[in-house]
C-alpha cells in the first residue's frame, strides 16, 4: 500500500516554492533511504492550501508556532496529521514528522527489546524512529536540504554486532543508543510504568514517567507531553554549522541549476520553431 503525505503551509512566509523544494528532498529521503529501510512506500507532495489537500492524504501543516515545537496527533476522524513550526530550519522538524509518522501512523507502535535500565528486563519501546538522534548534530541533506537521521529496526537488536547500521547517517553505533539531544521511551510490563532516558544535558538520565491512563491521545502524544523541549529544531541559529553548511551548499548549486534551466528554455524553443 502506497501512502500519500501532504506538506502544506499555513505561514505566508514559505513560498511555493520553498514548499515544493522540501516536499521534493522529503520525497526522495522516503523512497531512497527510510522505505527500504523500514518497508514502506509513501508520495510527498507539495499543496499550497489546506483546502487543496486531497481525501485521504495525511497532511504535514507548517503553522507559526507550535507549544511544544512540534506536534503529531490524529484528526476527528483518527487519522494522522502533523504540525510543523516554521523557522530557519523547519525542514528538519518536517522530515522527522514525515518519517515518525510513515513509521507508526497512529502514535501506538510498541516494539519488544532489553531495557537500558540494568534493573529491568524486556520492554516495550514506543516506536518513534527519529528521536535518539534528532538532534541536528546527526542530520543529514538531501537535495542540500536538511532533514533528519532515523534508526533502523536493528537498532533495538540485543547485542551489537559489526557491519549492522543502527541509523542511517551511522551516528548511533549500538543498539538502544542515545545521542546528545535526543530521548527514548519504553513501558516496563512489570510495574506498568513509562520510563524515558533522555540526553538533554552534560549525560543521559532515565526518568519514571508513571503509569498512563488512556484519555482517547495516542502513546506518543501521552510521552510527548510529559517530555520537556530543550531545543526548538525548527528554529536553529543561522550560524548552526549543519543549517550555514546546507545553505552554502544550496547556493552554491544555484549557478549550476539557472545554467540547466537556460539549457532546457533553449532545447525547448528549438523543437517549438523546427515545427
Amino acid at each position: 500500500m502506497i501512502q500519500n503525505v501532504a506538506l502544506v503551509s499555513e505561514v505566508d512566509s514559505v513560498s511555493p516554492d520553498w514548499l515544493t523544494m522540501v516536499a521534493a528532498a522529503l520525497q526522495k529521503q522516503v523512497t531512497r533511504d527510510f522505505g527500504p529501510i523500514w518497508d514502506v512506500k509513501a508520495t510527498v507532495s507539495a499543496i499550497e492550501r489546506l483546502e487543496d489537500v486531497p481525501l485521504g492524504y495525511w497532511p504535514l501543516i507548517i503553522v507559526q508556532e507550535v507549544k511544544d515545537a512540534a506536534g503529531y496527533h490524529t484528526d476527528q476522524n483518527g487519522q494522522p496529521f502533523a504540525l510543523i513550526e516554521y523557522g530557519t530550519s523547519w525542514s528538519l522538524t518536517a522530515s522527522h514528522e514525515c518519517l515518525e509518522m510513515l513509521a507508526d501512523p497512529f502514535g501506538d507502535r510498541l516494539i519488544a527489546g532489553q531495557s537500558p535500565k540494568e534493573d529491568q528486563g524486556r520492554v516495550e519501546f514506543l516506536v518513534e524512529v527519529c528521536d535518539p538522534s534528532e538532534d541536528q548534530a546527526a542530520s543529514y541533506r538531501v537535495n542540500n536540504i536538511l532533514v533528519s537521521d532515523f534508526y533502523t529496526p536493528q537498532f533495538f537488536d540485543p547485542v551489537t554486532a559489526a557491519g549492522v547500521r543502527y541509523s542511517f547517517t551511522g551516528a548511533i553505533t549500538k543498539p538502544r543508543q542515545v545521542l546528545p539531544g535526543g530521548y527514548l521511551s519504553w513501558h516496563d510490563p512489570v510495574g506498568d510504568h513509562w520510563f524515558q532516558q533522555t540526553y538533554f544535558g552534560a549525560s543521559s538520565t532515565f526518568r519514571d514517567l508513571g503509569i498512563f491512563q488512556k484519555d482517547g491521545r495516542s502513546l506518543r502524544e501521552m510521552v510527548d507531553a510529559l517530555t520537556p523541549q530543550t531545543k526548538r529544531l525548527s528554529q536553529l541559529p543561522s550560524d548552526d554549522g549543519m543549517l550555514s553548511n546546507a545553505v552554502v551548499a544550496m547556493t552554491s548549486s544555484a549557478p549550476a541549476n539557472t545554467s540547466r534551466a537556460d539549457q532546457w528554455r533553449s532545447q525547448i524553443d528549438t523543437l517549438r520553431m523546427s515545427r
